[in-house]
């Protein structure tokens, strides 16, 4: 699946995006953030605050606890304020 990073998301992780192939195991979002966050220290710190972070899945928006089988892209970003 297709992982997108935005705004701060991006800066901590270091790449706009990537393919990635989390195991079976994997099978929320809240459970995607969990591993990513295991994969390196600049997971960890953009994954730091779970609960901050929003997700979309094929671009609506879901909870953490979303199933994520057949996404074909998943986006993770900060909170978003208009003015």
């Amino acid at each position: 699946m297709r992982v997108k990073y935005f705004a701060w998301v991006r800066e901590r992780v270091g790449k706009a995006e990537e393919t990635i192939e989390p195991p079976a195991t994997v099978r929320t979002v809240e459970e995607l953030i969990a591993w990513l966050s295991g994969q390196s220290e600049a997971y960890a710190y953009a994954f730091e605050k779970p609960k901050v972070i929003r997700t979309a899945i094929d671009h609506a928006h879901v909870k953490a606890d979303a199933a994520i089988a057949g996404a074909r892209e998943i986006a993770f970003f900060p909170p978003m304020t208009g003015g």
